[in-house]
């Protein structure tokens, strides 16, 4: 008797794994980002409108132009081993970008990127809140959940490149049709509110990539044009008993809407009151910046060309500190801040990073007085020649860099209190971020009257005659309108992020040598400046003779008699 036995498969057959159509994975992923991922531009767009009508209409029209510029974004990348990698940029870009926006009322930009490429450690860490990840989490996390959990379809590579074209070409048209339907609207919400275009997520980031991309990194590599070849020292070096020192403190983050001197409402400058009554400062109460981030100031500051020249640029040309440098006098940047932003790439430079000064350098970063500490040793440490000539030393401070304002002074130094210690600006009740910003002007106050009296020591012992500069690089937003910090375009920024501080202070043996009077010096004090007016006032004072320098910018020419039988010259790229 014989019996049959039947026998299984050795192995069971495997199903094909899933996969997504690209053409679905792209215009889901669009969705989500044209409505999740662009929530602080539909809160704005929101308290635009003027009646829930017009409202519906523009919602629906403005937000099938986001769909379909993500969409056709999207379409170009749909390739199966492109587009999860790039989806998840874009997706964690656009979180990113959702809570910066949602904080502090940020937009992204062409600057505003470049700066998160400069940004350094510290000011990384201030940022840092609990508010961040969550965020991160809900935008980010379902949609890249949905998008690694299976790969796309894939296709040979003809077939898929008309089917990415042909969504890339629906994208397009989807875009045209909804601006068509709804241009009256939309034209006017555009043209009134420019902010608007840099709140698209993540197209903002894309663009801002490129522009940075094409615009600015051929300049980097270019070598810079020369400015004042024909700098040399003026005559009042000849016979000098004592060579000049000047001292440049670039603020950062101060408003002069908050400083004490300019009528606000809060004494955060007894100090430089003192000084102003007693001593000769001098205050200027009409400064306008160059722009409204460091990148872009520091860098104007020292530039021979005017903003409207293009000294809001990457810069093309050497700078104030190469000019003075080339003249024979003696030039040193101390740095308190995230960097130069290339101005003292060729001159002797130091940073306060590496200090470890108790009571001033906690919790890794230091407090502004800490760059007076060994600062005699360092002036000495310069080539005994060219300090023989004079000194140009430059501060750049951390002044009121937030949006940790708390952290910019002493612990008891705190006049206005209680403070917000959070960096979640939007969190803490207005007058205590108010109280935390005020601190921080009172402790650059604070370091401005230890710098002065240094200086007024030197001029006392017979070293050097001594001049201080005092000018903030841009202002901030403290909650008004909904902003907070600063960077926004320039064209739409707020009073508060442009209108600055600026003060300066000339020792009488600086005044004699300059020919520049303090009672001259204070007709001056309400006359409109800018950032424009540096470089040449500071050639102007240091005696630095150079058709670069250019009398109808120097602030303190029409107090100096010399240069009453001169002609002005407005500096050019050729200079």
């Amino acid at each position: 008797m014989s019996s049959t036995l039947s026998t299984a498969p050795s192995h069971t057959a495997r199903l094909p794994a899933p996969t997504w159509r690209p053409a679905t994975a792209v215009w889901l992923l669009s969705l989500w980002l044209a409505v999740a991922g662009n929530l602080p531009l539909w809160l704005r767009v929101n308290g635009l409108v003027n009646s829930p009508m017009q409202g519906l209409a523009l919602f629906a029209g403005f937000g099938v132009v986001v769909l379909g510029i993500t969409a056709a974004l999207l379409s170009l990348l749909a390739w199966p081993r492109v587009f999860r990698p790039v989806a998840t940029v874009l997706v964690l870009v656009s979180a990113f970008n959702t809570h910066f926006m949602l904080q502090y009322g940020a937009v992204i930009d062409p600057t505003m990127l470049a700066n998160v490429v400069q940004t350094d450690v510290r000011e990384v860490r201030d940022l840092m809140s609990w508010a961040l990840p969550l965020t991160v989490l809900l935008v980010a996390g379902l949609p890249l959940w949905v998008v690694w959990r299976r790969p796309l379809a894939v296709r040979s590579w003809l077939p898929q490149t008309g089917r990415n074209a042909l969504g890339a070409l629906i994208g397009v048209v989807a875009v045209v049709a909804a601006t068509l339907i709804t241009y009256q609207d939309l034209a006017s919400l555009m043209r009134n509110h420019k902010e608007l275009r840099y709140m698209i997520n993540p197209v903002n980031t894309v663009y801002a990539a490129s522009r940075l991309a094409v615009d600015q990194l051929p300049r980097q590599v270019q070598a810079l044009k020369p400015v004042g070849e024909d700098a040399r020292l003026g005559a009042s070096y000849a016979a000098q008993a004592r060579p000049p020192l000047l001292m440049l403190v670039i603020g950062e983050t101060a408003r002069a809407q908050n400083f004490g001197l300019n009528g606000y409402v809060r004494n955060t400058t007894p100090a430089l009151a003192r000084w102003q009554a007693e001593e000769g400062l001098v205050n200027f109460s009409q400064v306008q910046s160059c722009g409204t981030n460091t990148k872009v100031s520091v860098p104007c500051l020292f530039s021979p060309l005017t903003r409207t020249q293009g000294g809001d640029q990457i810069p093309e040309h050497e700078n104030l500190l190469d000019v003075l440098q080339r003249a024979g006098l003696a030039v040193l940047w101390l740095d308190n801040q995230a960097g130069c932003k290339g101005v003292c790439a060729r001159v002797p430079n130091a940073s306060t990073l590496d200090l470890k000064l108790p009571g001033l350098c906690d919790s890794g970063e230091c407090l502004d007085p800490a760059m007076l500490v060994g600062l005699d040793e360092r002036i000495a440490a310069l080539d005994p020649v060219r300090r023989a000539r004079g000194v140009v030393l430059v501060m750049h401070q951390m002044g009121s860099h937030g949006p940790a304002y708390f952290k910019r002074s002493a612990p008891d130094r705190k006049p206005f209190m209680p403070e917000c210690t959070s960096n979640t600006l939007s969190d803490c009740p207005p007058e205590e971020l108010v109280n935390g910003y005020d601190n921080s002007i009172a402790a650059t106050d604070h370091f401005l009257d230890l710098s002065l009296q240094w200086l007024k020591a030197q001029e006392k012992a017979g070293v050097f005659q001594t001049g201080l500069i005092y000018l903030s690089d841009h202002g901030e937003s403290l909650g008004e309108s909904g902003l907070y910090l600063h960077g926004l375009p320039y064209a739409m920024a707020p009073q508060q992020q442009t209108h600055v501080p600026m003060v300066a202070w000339l020792s009488p043996g600086l005044q004699q040598r300059s020919g520049v009077g303090e009672k001259c010096l204070r007709a001056q004090a309400d006359t409109p400046l800018s950032h424009d007016n540096l470089f040449h006032s500071v050639l102007g004072l240091m005696d630095v003779q150079t058709q670069a320098h250019a009398l109808s910018l120097d602030i303190l020419a029409p107090c100096v008699t010399s240069y009453a039988q001169l002609d002005p010259v407005t500096p050019t790229a050729a200079n």
